[in-house]
Order: C-alpha cells, then structure tokens, then sequence
C-alpha cells in the first residue's frame, strides 16, 4: 500500500480509503458479518483512512462500522465523517445550524465507539445555503475542533465550485480538506482543473467513487443513478470494450483514480472482503495508458458530462 499527505493536516493516507456507505445499505442488501470482515481486511491490507456519514443508511452504517472499530487499535486508522445530510424512515433531511451539526458530531462518536474523531465534513453542500455553511456550520466545527473533539475540519460535495467557494469565503487554512466524487475517473477527471487551487490553499484532496456510482462497473448503474442516458450508453460501450479485451474496466477504473499523486486517496465502498483486496491488486498492478486512452476515446463527447444531486 502507498501513502501519501492529505495537505497540510499531518495524515499520511493510504491511497485507497474505505467507504463505509454500503455498510448502511446504500446501493444493496448485505450480510452484516461480512461487511464487518470487510473493515477489518482493509485495515490489514494497510487502509488507514475510512469514511462514513450519519446519513448512510440512515445511521446504519456508522452504527455497524462502530461494532468493528472498537475491536481495531485507534492508531491504526483515521476516521472521516460528517454533519448536515441525515435521514429517517426513508426520507433525507437536512440541517445545517450549527446546533445540530454539534449534536451530531456526539452522537457520531458514540455510534462509532470513539472518543475524537479525525476528519469531520460539511456533507454535500449543495444542498445548503453556502452562506450558512460558511458562516455557521462551519464555525461550529471549528470551536469542537479548539476542543480537540475533532482533529480537522472539511466539506464534501459534488459540485467543484462550491467547494472553492467555501474556501475562499472562510479564514484560510479553515478548510484542512475537501472530498469530491465521481470527479477523477475515466469519464470525468474535472477534478485536474481545481488541483492546483487546492494545493494553493494547503488543502487536501480526497476522491470518491472511481466507478462513477456505478457506470465504470460490469454490473450496470442502479435505477436510480442520475446520469444522463447519453454518458450511461457511453459508458456501457467502455465496459464492453474493456470485456473484449480481457481488461476489466473496474481495473481499469481503479488504476485510473488511483494515479494522480496529488490526490491523496481515493475512497471506494465494498461489504465483501474478497472485492476489497480485488481492487487493492487492481490499484498495485501497472496500469495500461493506452486502454484509458481508447476507453476515454469511447466515450468521447460524453467526458466530463455530469449531473446535479438536487
């Protein structure tokens, strides 16, 4: 495993980090055990950055990912998570004062059985009024981090701008980190053009969903997924090419988000222990520069089409 510093934090981070999202149900049903097997294989494979929301599964998965941290040495893992983004009975909410983003803050850390927590986000913040982010919630965190309740202070989005909005309308070095997603991958690797922004700032970079939430995978997109049908197509003709030629795209994917040093990791989500160690030999092996630039070619005019969340 590689590591690298996540800005000026201090972390050195595995360059893959495990989602815990799908502990919660997110994208599938799964075997509770197996999920836990999971946390556990990537903490020995070397994975020392984990993530998770309270609103993934609507608390689930920070309560199922705690069941395996109180087993697991602290000094073996850094702990990202956040505030915000909540949900209940099968409905999101959204709360950016900061009383409840300190409230939720405490009940994170009794859920994952922790006493500080490493990283804690301002979750998808296109769903709030900036404003209020810039000028509350994030205040907030900042009084718990002069606490030493949490080590430092992020957002998360998948909207780029936001993020550089927020950083340039709070007192610099505020912002330690930032997470994006489906931003650095084979179809969408908008995430290059705010690089040098960040380094700049002394902001660290996390980067999510190598897949794309589904479209890089053999498996297909969920129903769900808020692509347009143009990039789905396109993508799909990338799958079968990379097929044809005996060269998975998950392989392919993975390697990808993996290759740009100045991202200090990229976070994927599993419940099964063997898929974890798949994609951490997917990331060891070399990658082939000349399948991106077919696939990328495949999906021509369909790079760097995205989706709003809202």
């Amino acid at each position: 495993m590689q590591y690298r510093e996540l800005g000026k934090t201090g972390m050195k981070v595995s360059t893959i980090g495990f989602g815990a999202s799908s502990l919660g149900g997110v994208f599938h049903d799964f075997d509770e055990k197996r999920g836990i097997d999971a946390v556990f294989t990537a903490i020995n494979e070397g994975i020392n950055i984990i993530d998770v929301s309270p609103y993934y599964g609507y608390y689930k998965a920070e309560t199922v990912l705690g069941k395996a941290l109180k087993d697991i040495p602290r000094d073996k893992f850094f702990l990202s998570t956040k505030v915000g983004r909540y949900g209940e009975d099968g409905h999101n909410t959204w709360d950016y004062s900061a009383k409840r983003a300190k409230e939720s803050v405490y009940e994170s850390m009794e859920r994952l059985h922790l006493d500080y927590i490493d990283i804690i986000n301002v979750h998808d913040i296109e769903f709030a009024d900036l404003n209020q982010v810039a000028n509350e919630t994030i205040p907030a965190l900042v009084e718990l981090k002069e606490k030493g309740v949490v080590k430092h202070v992020g957002c998360t989005d998948l909207q780029l701008e936001n993020l550089k909005w927020i950083i340039e309308h709070v007192p610099e070095g505020t912002i330690e980190s930032v997470m994006n997603f489906c931003h650095f991958c084979l179809n969408d690797d908008k995430l290059l053009d705010f690089l040098d922004f960040f380094e700049e700032h002394h902001v660290g970079v996390l980067n999510a969903s190598p897949f794309s939430m589904g479209l890089l995978t053999q498996r297909g997109t969920p129903d769900w997924h808020p692509a347009p049908q143009p990039l789905k197509d396109a993508c799909k003709r990338a799958v079968e090419f990379c097929s044809e030629s005996d060269y998975p795209i998950e392989k392919l994917a993975m390697q990808y988000s993996t290759s740009e040093p100045r991202i200090a990791t990229t976070i994927f989500s599993t419940t099964r222990p063997e898929n974890l160690k798949q994609n951490i030999d997917y990331a060891n092996a070399p990658i082939d520069w000349e399948m991106v630039k077919k696939v990328k070619e495949i999906i021509g005019d369909q790079q760097r089409v995205s989706w709003s969340n809202t």
